[in-house]
């Protein structure tokens, strides 16, 4: 048995596919602590693992950031990006280094494995010589010589002219995270290490260990991967029954169903969720919303008599049933869809949503609205592309194909087992 320390940003889709990789380490026999803010608390211990709360670092709402973080009121595209960076990410830092180090004294572990944002852990472990795993919930950032820099949303060149674009921005790539240098250094700094200018991805990916989750095919099929790196597919803990399902839930049976979804973060439902009720209205189809907060089960706006609201939906029992996925692409969500061999549609406008829209896009298992407030026009063109093209359905079946191959929590838990006894701590 080994002793592991998780720890995710205290965001649902963060926290969801590391509770996945605690629970499969825990149905191994291990003993794990996942280290995270306190609003996720009961979904951690009913997966066998011991909470360990947020306490000097802020224990943020993720549906009211502002609230904590009042910098990014009225932040869009990149400033909300480096903003979130900064000031969620990285300025929180020495506080989780504190509720870290006040837990490896009451108990060390073997091991830390952390998610791809979690800068403190990052820290913790450089400062302590723990061995790190990190586990990358989003679509991996990290450098390549093949392809445009990640992020940026664009899809590898094909032609002298784009290729020669794709390398001219990998030379520039570094010098626009560079703003993200100095608060490393002051985090770095205040927690006693070496003012060393580490970028983000130096900082948040180990250098020993990463387990990436989605698929080469969703990471533009590059090659020049380091060997410390494998895909592990979709995190996701075991299917389970439903629990009380929706009134309306038998209005699913015999309709073709679509499934529409802002996510957890930006969820102004004016964004998406409008367009794409308003595209769908007449067709016969039941369209399924989602509207990312739980128990919000109306929108504040009249709706089609073909669409049906929720704030949370069963992902296991609404999937199987659905033919086509609109969504602002959040990667965990995208990855659910994808492993069900579902085409999307994505209309992603911020943070790391375009990126993931462009990667979907290029596997040919997805239509990119290249925006994150479409038309009900560019949903329903969407729409009629993703539900007509078996050549992209295909694609999305070979994609689903991929992610069960490459054997999810399981097979990262196993991993990361294997990873704690070379550590030989």
């Amino acid at each position: 048995m080994a002793r592991f320390l998780v720890t995710a940003m205290p965001f649902t889709g963060h926290v969801l596919p590391l509770r996945a990789v605690a629970q499969a380490l825990v149905a191994r026999g291990h003993d794990v602590r996942f280290y995270t803010g306190s609003a996720f608390r009961e979904g951690i211990e009913a997966c066998g693992a011991v909470h360990v709360p947020w306490r000097e670092a802020p224990d943020f709402d993720e549906n009211d950031l502002r609230a904590t973080f009042p910098r990014l009121e009225g932040r869009k595209g990149l400033r909300q990006v480096f903003a979130n960076l900064e000031d969620v990410m990285i300025d929180t830092a020495p506080a989780q280094v504190a509720d870290l180090q006040a837990e490896w004294d009451r108990e060390p572990w073997d091991a830390i494995a952390t998610d791809d944002t979690s800068i403190g852990a990052a820290l913790f472990a450089d400062r302590s010589g723990c061995p790190r795993a990190t586990i990358v919930v989003l679509p991996l950032h990290l450098s390549s010589g093949q392809g445009p820099p990640s992020g940026m949303g664009l899809t590898p060149g094909r032609n002298p002219i784009t290729k020669t674009r794709d390398a001219a921005l990998r030379g520039i790539a570094p010098l626009a995270m560079r703003p993200l240098t100095k608060p490393i250094v002051r985090a770095r700094v205040a927690v006693g290490l070496p003012a060393t200018p580490l970028t983000f991805e130096q900082t948040a990916l180990s250098d020993r260990r990463i387990l990436a989750s989605g698929s080469p095919l969703l990471d533009f099929g590059r090659t020049d991967r380091p060997a410390h790196l494998d895909f592990v597919g979709l995190l996701a803990a075991p299917p389970t029954v439903p629990g009380d399902l929706p009134g309306w839930w038998g209005d699913l049976e015999g309709r073709t169903v679509v499934h529409v979804t802002q996510g957890t973060q930006n969820i102004d439902p004016t964004d998406l969720i409008r367009p794409a009720v308003d595209a769908l209205a007449a067709r016969d189809v039941l369209v399924v919303v989602s509207t990312g907060v739980r128990g919000r089960d109306e929108l504040p706006f009249p709706v089609p008599a073909n669409a049906r609201i929720a704030g949370y939906l069963p992902y296991d029992a609404l999937l199987p049933r659905t033919a086509v996925v609109i969504t602002n692409g959040g990667w965990g969500g995208t990855l659910t869809a994808l492993s069900h061999g579902i085409p999307l549609v994505i209309a992603g406008g911020d943070l790391d949503k375009p990126e993931i829209a462009a990667r979907v896009a290029w596997a040919g298992a997805g239509v990119n609205l290249r925006t994150g407030t479409p038309t009900s026009a560019q949903v329903a063109a969407g729409f009629e592309r993703a539900s007509t093209d078996t050549a992209m359905r295909d694609a999305a079946t070979r994609v689903a194909a991929e992610l069960r191959s490459l054997g999810g929590a399981p097979r990262a838990a196993e991993l990361l087992e294997g990873f704690a006894a070379r550590s030989g701590r």
